[in-house]
């Protein structure tokens, strides 16, 4: 959280600054308009607004598309006659005047740039009179300590000014880009999580499922074909690849597919309840977020000696909110150990999907929608999962 504050912090800068030389260049050439609004006032929208427009494509990272989208705001931001966006090795966008005599010189001039990660600025050495660029300056656009590119703004004649505020916008470059990358690790983190979850899925699951099935065959023709389909439709769900979100209906209808495999094998040693409020069904839940925890209760509530198990699942209309409670009446767990588990301290392969489903639940929306856990060993285990019926960017495919 630390980091993403003061990327947010580092994002202003330059954002004042900018507002300051574009209020600068407004000041010196008054057109007389009446706007609302002192003349610090008009520049610093402007200058926000600007920036808000270039900002959504470079949240997408720095290629020859995003650039750009981008140089045009860039080059408004700055107020400068041309504009270039340059990775390490070519130029992606130029935006502005006499592109035709300056663009192929730019990764040339850009060298030293690319290769310290220090600003520069240089003459042109234009030999066309009429040409408007005669100064320019690079500053380098960095990413995770590693030099990406560079912005490079031209000019008619040399400015402090104008270097700076090509410094301050290159960073507020790299800002952006830096929080395009956190947005991808964030995707890349959601399907690993998910990943694991698929490997959870035990390979004696899946082998005794299908011994199961096979013990209908000749017995039993039509159960183990409904056996079978559930148990194609519990795997095609598990196993989708796309969308990192489901509904609780889906997400309990997989479950019941998990449950009547499982009762395939156990018989009358596992009874379910399932109280579900119809008004819930369409609440938007990460995916495989409920499954792994009723297969934990599945687990702990047949473990050791226990001959009969009762699980029983409830989801709950609360307000603003909708209320999931798994609960059993297996071996429990010390509480110590499941503060371990959730700290992801449980050793390999222990509690991944409690601690799995608790950091995603986090992440997706907020700390106060962690797992609540209620335990103790012989007194079984109860969950209880919160989930806001509405949240921006939460949707299912």
């Amino acid at each position: 959280m630390s980091g993403t504050v003061t990327a947010v912090l580092i994002a202003l800068c330059p954002l004042l600054l900018g507002a300051g030389f574009l209020l600068g260049r407004r000041t010196a050439h008054p057109d007389g308009r009446s706007d609302v609004g002192t003349p610090v006032e008009r520049a610093t929208f402007e200058t926000l607004h600007t920036a808000s427009l270039a900002a959504p494509a470079l949240r997408a990272g720095l290629t020859e598309d995003t650039a750009r989208k981008s140089a045009r705001r860039l080059r408004t931001l700055l107020g400068t006659d041309a504009l270039a966006v340059t990775n390490r090795s070519t130029v992606l966008a130029w935006d502005g005047a006499a592109e035709h005599a300056h663009a192929a010189q730019v990764m040339e001039r850009v060298g030293p740039v690319l290769a310290g990660g220090r600003s520069a600025a240089f003459g042109c050495g234009c030999p066309n009179d009429d040409c408007p660029l005669r100064w320019a300056v690079a500053a380098p656009v960095v990413a995770d300590g590693r030099v990406l590119g560079a912005v490079v703004a031209y000019a008619a004649r040399e400015s402090a000014v104008l270097a700076r505020a090509t410094d301050e916008v290159a960073r507020w470059v790299s800002v952006q880009l830096e929080l395009a990358e956190l947005d991808r690790s964030r995707t890349r983190l959601i399907e690993a999580e998910i990943k694991a979850l698929r490997a959870q899925i035990s390979p004696h699951f899946i082998f005794n499922s299908l011994a199961a099935i096979a013990s209908f065959v000749r017995t039993d023709p039509e159960r183990a074909r409904e056996l079978l389909l559930e148990f194609a439709d519990f795997t095609r769900y598990s196993f989708r690849r796309h969308g990192d979100f489901t509904t609780l209906a889906d997400e309990l209808h997989s479950i019941d597919q998990y449950l009547a495999l499982v009762r395939a094998r156990f018989g009358d040693r596992l009874s379910v309840t399932l109280q579900i409020a119809p008004e819930v069904l369409p609440v938007t839940l990460p995916f495989l977020c409920l499954q792994p925890l009723v297969e934990n209760a599945v687990k702990h509530g047949l473990e050791g000696a226990i001959t009969r198990s009762r699980i029983s699942i409830g989801a709950t209309d609360a307000g603003a909110e909708a209320e999931v409670v798994i609960e059993d009446d297996g071996v429990g767990m010390n509480p110590g150990e499941l503060r371990a588990i959730l700290r992801g301290e449980g050793g390999q392969g222990r509690g991944i999907g409690l601690s799995n489903v608790d950091e995603r639940l986090r992440q997706v929306f907020g700390d106060a929608y962690g797992l609540v856990i209620e335990t103790a060993e012989g007194a079984g285990m109860k969950i209880t999962i919160r989930i806001p019926k509405y949240r921006a960017g939460v949707y299912a495919p």
